[in-house]
């Protein structure tokens, strides 16, 4: 909490590991931490690959607590990586 951002954030928390591997965690407001955040990976391996940490039109793998995801950011970004239920419900009206 910061009197910065009055109505809270989403922030990724990213460490670089090599030129083709970066760690992630997820804050998003209103939930907490999350197990994954595919625009947020996305977000992450672009701004690693214009800082030249690593490389355009690389697969980089991106590790979050909730798996694996490969993004490469050439002239597009393209996110591969499983999708798994992690949560199942009903909405009674």
């Amino acid at each position: 909490n910061d009197k910065l951002f009055p109505h809270k954030t989403n922030v990724e928390f990213v460490q670089v590991i090599d030129a083709r591997h970066i760690k992630m965690r997820v804050w998003e407001r209103g939930s907490g931490e999350t197990f994954a955040c595919g625009t947020g990976a996305c977000a992450a391996v672009v701004a690693a690959v214009e800082a030249g940490y690593c490389e355009r039109g690389a697969d980089i793998s991106v590790k979050l607590p909730g798996g694996e995801l490969i993004i490469n950011y050439g002239n597009t970004v393209v996110m591969t990586g499983d999708a798994v239920e992690v949560y199942r419900g009903v909405v009674k009206l």
